[in-house]
């Protein structure tokens, strides 16, 4: 395929890294341009980037590469914007960049308006046909396709199947979520070390919000919500990467242990010979009573899959797991690249 010419905003951030790290010697796209603030604008990208947050440092030539001022693109020289803007921000660029081309998005400036799909393609990808609504909305020639909040992905990743084979009455969610999930340089070391945090400042609003648009039905033009009842409790701990879950349902139809099992065991992902971020199997089961672990799982399959462990019976004739789910690779960059690859191949770019 043709190689798109992308732009990253964004992108000295920890988010703009992770996209930096996924696209460096991708076949279908090639980063052409670095766009960041009024502090970056007109420094090569290593004056900027005093630590590199993962494991694979970039090249020298986006080392070398000036980082231009965001407020500046040129939307002629590119094909396609991934966006890793703070959600302070987002809106007005995001925007800017919409009415002319693709924006895939990290950010949440977006992803509550009633035309704009938050897509994970092996989860919700008919709502994909909302991108030609929004167009027609708003005149605009391109389109806006956040990713969801990093919390939600293995939620939603994991009720999936449950929810279509069995439905749901209801869901609760406790979330130990790693202290990356804050950007850098986060949670005060003072805070965090040694402590957990119980409280992060409108996640759990959004991973409501979010998680029952995402398993909601694509139907007249728009997005009818799932109609099962969710609450979370949202907790910043000590790990680096990977947002750990403890989650509890109520299947609307009577099932067992084993086919809850079955159901996420099943569950297909995209095809990697298709496209090149996705994974075969994205819900992987563990009959592990100790796994996952953060520390021990959270790389494990390129940071795409959703780990499901601790899968029991609970005491209210429900079900209770624990997941896990890479928060800066799923949750983020890498998740959004998949949804860009997926548009790409099917025509929307």
């Amino acid at each position: 395929m043709k190689k798109l010419k992308s732009a990253i905003l964004g992108a000295t951030g920890m988010a703009g890294q992770q996209f930096i790290e996924a696209l460096e010697g991708h076949s279908w796209f090639e980063i052409t341009d670095l766009y960041a603030s009024e502090r970056s604008a007109g420094k090569k990208y290593k004056e900027r980037v005093k630590v590199w947050h993962g494991p694979n440092p970039p090249s020298d030539e986006i080392w070398e590469k000036k980082v231009k001022l965001v407020d500046d693109i040129d939307l002629d020289a590119i094909d396609i914007v991934f966006s890793a803007l703070p959600g302070s921000i987002a809106r007005k660029y995001e925007e800017k960049c919409a009415k002319y081309k693709p924006v895939i998005s990290t950010a949440s400036a977006f992803r509550y308006d009633d035309d704009v799909p938050i897509l994970i393609p092996e989860t919700n990808i008919e709502h994909i046909k909302l991108i030609d609504v929004q167009r027609k909305n708003r005149g605009w020639d391109g389109f806006v396709v956040p990713g969801p909040n990093c919390t939600t992905v293995g939620l939603v990743m994991s009720l999936k199947p449950i929810y279509d084979a069995f439905g749901l009455e209801w869901v609760i969610m406790v979330s130990m979520q790693a202290i990356s999930g804050a950007g850098y340089p986060g949670v005060p070391s003072y805070d965090i070390i040694a402590n957990v945090i119980p409280y992060i400042e409108n996640e759990e609003s959004k991973v409501k919000k979010e998680t029952l648009k995402i398993l909601g039905k694509f139907q007249d033009g728009k997005i009818i919500n799932a109609n099962f009842k969710l609450d979370c409790k949202c907790n910043r701990v000590t790990s680096i990467n990977g947002h750990m879950e403890s989650i509890f349902i109520k299947t609307k139809d009577p099932c067992g242990l084993e086919d809850i099992k079955d159901v996420l065991q099943k569950y297909p992902g995209l095809d990697p010979n298709k496209y090149p971020t996705a994974i075969t199997n994205p819900i992987i089961v563990t009959d592990d009573p100790y796994s996952p672990q953060p520390r021990v799982d959270v790389e494990k399959y390129g940071g795409m899959a959703t780990i499901v462990g601790g899968l029991d019976e609970t005491a209210f004739n429900g079900f209770k797991y624990t997941c896990l789910s890479h928060n800066t690779k799923r949750g983020a960059a890498k998740g959004e690249i998949l949804v860009a690859e997926y548009l790409y191949k099917e025509g929307f770019i």
